[in-house]
C-alpha cells in the first residue's frame, strides 16, 4: 500500500512542479526586485561581515521572540547584539549557494511588496509588536506552502543555533558547557 504521488487526489507530478516554478519564479522576481531597489546591497552593515543593513531590522524584531523566556529584561539588548555576532559568523561559513539563498530570505521578508502578504507585517519591522511577530511565525509554520514551512524552519535553526552556541545562554536550560579537557 503505497502513497505515491500520482495516487494523491489533491497532488500531482505536474503540480509539484507547478508549485515548484511558481516559488522559484517568486524568489528570482523578488531577488531581482531587491537587487533593483538596493534592498539587496551585498555590503556587509558597519561592524558585520555577512549580514547587511536590510537584514537586521527584521532579526532584531525576531530575536527576542524566538528566545523569549530565555533573556533577563536588562539583557535583552545585549543578547541580541551577542546573537546578531553569532548569526553573522553562522552566515560566513556557508556555502556561497546557502548564502545566497538565506539572502533572498531575508530580502523577501525586508521587501515591504512581499513582507506584508507574506507575513502579515505591514510596517516595518522596526514598528512590529511581538503578537505580530508570533503571528509571523506561527503563519510560516503551519502554512500549505512547504516554501514558507522550509522557511520557518531555516530562521528557527539560524536563530536558535547563534542563541544557544553561546555560553551566556547555557544557564538558562541548565547546561554546564563541554567538558574540559
Amino acid at each position: 500500500m503505497s502513497n505515491s504521488l500520482s495516487e494523491s487526489p489533491g497532488l500531482s507530478r505536474r503540480g509539484v512542479l507547478k508549485i515548484g516554478l511558481c516559488a522559484s519564479a517568486f524568489l528570482s522576481t523578488t531577488g531581482l526586485a531587491a537587487s533593483l531597489t538596493g534592498c539587496s546591497g551585498s555590503s556587509s552593515a558597519n561592524g558585520y561581515s555577512v549580514l547587511r543593513d536590510g537584514d537586521l531590522p527584521f532579526l532584531k524584531a525576531l530575536i527576542p521572540v524566538m528566545v523569549n523566556g530565555s533573556l533577563g529584561a536588562g539583557s535583552v539588548q545585549n543578547g541580541v547584539a551577542a546573537t546578531l555576532k553569532s548569526i553573522d559568523a553562522s552566515l560566513e561559513h556557508l556555502s556561497p549557494e546557502m548564502l545566497k539563498l538565506t539572502q533572498q530570505l531575508f530580502d523577501v521578508l525586508a521587501l515591504p511588496f512581499t513582507r506584508g502578504p507574506l507575513t502579515g507585517v505591514w510596517l516595518s519591522w522596526e514598528g512590529a509588536s511581538t503578537e505580530q511577530v508570533v503571528n509571523f511565525l506561527d503563519r510560516w509554520e503551519n502554512s500549505r506552502l512547504s516554501l514558507l514551512r522550509m522557511g520557518h524552519s531555516s530562521l528557527l535553526q539560524l536563530v536558535m543555533m547563534s542563541w544557544y552556541s553561546r555560553p551566556q545562554a547555557w544557564a538558562h536550560c541548565g547546561y554546564p558547557g563541554p567538558p574540559t579537557v
